[in-house]
Protein backbone atom coordinates (compact mmCIF):
# COMPACT_ATOMS: atom_id res chain seq x y z
CA UNK A 1 0.00 0.00 0.00
CA UNK A 2 1.40 3.37 -0.80
CA UNK A 3 0.46 6.32 1.60
CA UNK A 4 1.21 9.75 0.01
CA UNK A 5 -1.40 11.94 1.40
CA UNK A 6 -1.16 13.29 4.53
CA UNK A 7 -3.27 15.52 6.96
CA UNK A 8 -2.76 17.18 10.10
CA UNK A 9 -5.99 16.74 12.95
CA UNK A 10 -7.09 20.30 13.67
CA UNK A 11 -9.77 21.74 16.01
CA UNK A 12 -12.15 21.90 13.43
CA UNK A 13 -11.48 18.20 12.34
CA UNK A 14 -12.99 17.03 15.99
CA UNK A 15 -16.24 15.65 17.39
CA UNK A 16 -17.93 16.43 20.62
CA UNK A 17 -15.19 13.48 22.30
CA UNK A 18 -12.14 15.89 20.81
CA UNK A 19 -11.03 12.66 18.49
CA UNK A 20 -11.68 12.75 14.78
CA UNK A 21 -14.62 12.93 13.82
CA UNK A 22 -15.11 9.90 11.42
CA UNK A 23 -17.42 12.44 8.76
CA UNK A 24 -14.34 13.96 7.78
CA UNK A 25 -12.10 11.41 8.19
CA UNK A 26 -14.27 9.66 5.41
CA UNK A 27 -14.60 12.97 2.92
CA UNK A 28 -10.84 13.08 2.56
CA UNK A 29 -10.72 8.98 1.89
CA UNK A 30 -13.60 9.54 -0.58
CA UNK A 31 -11.85 12.98 -2.04
CA UNK A 32 -8.51 11.47 -2.06
CA UNK A 33 -9.65 8.00 -3.68
CA UNK A 34 -11.60 9.76 -5.91
CA UNK A 35 -8.21 11.36 -7.27
CA UNK A 36 -6.26 8.16 -7.56
CA UNK A 37 -9.34 6.82 -9.94
CA UNK A 38 -9.26 9.96 -11.88
CA UNK A 39 -5.29 9.20 -12.44
CA UNK A 40 -5.42 5.93 -13.08
CA UNK A 41 -8.70 6.30 -15.12
CA UNK A 42 -7.19 9.38 -17.14
CA UNK A 43 -10.66 10.83 -16.64
CA UNK A 44 -11.86 13.88 -14.32
CA UNK A 45 -15.89 12.15 -14.51
CA UNK A 46 -15.46 9.72 -11.94
CA UNK A 47 -18.13 9.10 -8.80
CA UNK A 48 -17.95 7.17 -5.67
CA UNK A 49 -20.48 3.97 -5.81
CA UNK A 50 -19.65 1.76 -3.20
CA UNK A 51 -17.64 1.85 0.24
CA UNK A 52 -17.86 -1.40 1.86
CA UNK A 53 -17.52 -1.90 5.51
CA UNK A 54 -15.91 0.69 7.37
CA UNK A 55 -13.52 -0.20 9.95
CA UNK A 56 -12.72 1.82 12.21
CA UNK A 57 -10.02 0.73 14.40
CA UNK A 58 -8.80 3.10 16.61
CA UNK A 59 -8.83 7.37 16.71
CA UNK A 60 -6.99 9.94 16.34
CA UNK A 61 -6.61 13.57 18.29
CA UNK A 62 -5.68 16.74 17.69
CA UNK A 63 -2.18 17.57 16.53
CA UNK A 64 -1.74 13.85 15.11
CA UNK A 65 -0.76 13.91 11.27
CA UNK A 66 -2.56 10.68 9.07
CA UNK A 67 -1.61 9.48 6.21
CA UNK A 68 -4.06 7.79 3.33
CA UNK A 69 -3.15 4.50 1.68
CA UNK A 70 -4.87 3.44 -1.54
CA UNK A 71 -4.31 -0.10 -3.14
CA UNK A 72 -5.60 -0.66 -6.84
CA UNK A 73 -7.69 -4.06 -6.81
CA UNK A 74 -9.16 -4.35 -10.31
CA UNK A 75 -11.21 -2.74 -12.98
CA UNK A 76 -14.05 -3.24 -14.58
CA UNK A 77 -15.36 -2.14 -18.34
CA UNK A 78 -16.73 0.92 -16.25
CA UNK A 79 -15.34 0.37 -12.83
CA UNK A 80 -12.35 0.79 -10.70
CA UNK A 81 -11.82 -1.00 -6.78
CA UNK A 82 -9.58 0.12 -4.20
CA UNK A 83 -8.67 -1.01 -0.84
CA UNK A 84 -7.66 2.32 1.84
CA UNK A 85 -6.48 2.17 4.87
CA UNK A 86 -5.72 5.26 7.14
CA UNK A 87 -3.26 5.16 9.89
CA UNK A 88 -0.95 7.56 12.26
CA UNK A 89 2.12 8.69 10.29
CA UNK A 90 4.00 8.42 12.98
CA UNK A 91 3.09 5.41 14.95
CA UNK A 92 1.63 3.20 11.87
CA UNK A 93 -1.02 2.47 13.88
CA UNK A 94 -4.30 1.88 11.70
CA UNK A 95 -7.32 4.53 12.17
CA UNK A 96 -9.66 2.90 9.86
CA UNK A 97 -9.72 0.60 7.02
CA UNK A 98 -11.87 -0.32 3.98
CA UNK A 99 -11.51 -3.34 2.03
CA UNK A 100 -13.56 -2.42 -1.15
CA UNK A 101 -13.76 1.49 -2.46
CA UNK A 102 -15.59 1.18 -6.24
CA UNK A 103 -15.55 4.17 -8.25
CA UNK A 104 -17.78 4.16 -11.95
CA UNK A 105 -16.48 6.54 -15.15
CA UNK A 106 -19.69 8.43 -15.89
CA UNK A 107 -20.72 10.47 -19.62
CA UNK A 108 -22.12 13.81 -18.81
CA UNK A 109 -25.56 12.38 -18.28
CA UNK A 110 -23.53 10.87 -15.19
CA UNK A 111 -24.53 7.43 -16.61
CA UNK A 112 -21.59 4.57 -16.42
CA UNK A 113 -19.73 4.82 -19.31
CA UNK A 114 -16.66 2.90 -20.45
CA UNK A 115 -13.09 3.79 -19.20
CA UNK A 116 -11.21 2.56 -22.09
CA UNK A 117 -8.38 1.40 -19.87
CA UNK A 118 -7.28 -2.13 -19.02
CA UNK A 119 -4.93 -3.65 -16.67
CA UNK A 120 -1.80 -2.85 -18.32
CA UNK A 121 -2.88 0.63 -19.19
CA UNK A 122 -3.55 1.27 -15.76
CA UNK A 123 -0.08 -0.15 -14.49
CA UNK A 124 2.53 0.68 -17.36
CA UNK A 125 0.34 4.45 -18.57
CA UNK A 126 -1.38 6.03 -15.50
CA UNK A 127 0.04 8.92 -13.10
CA UNK A 128 0.71 6.85 -9.88
CA UNK A 129 0.11 9.24 -6.51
Amino acid sequence: MKFHSRKLIKPGDLNANDSLFGGQLLKWIDEEAGIYAMTKLSSSRVVTKFMSEINFVSSAVQADVIEIGLDFLSIGRTSIIFRCEVRNLFTKKTIISIEKIVFVNVNEQMEPWPHGQTLETITQNAVFI
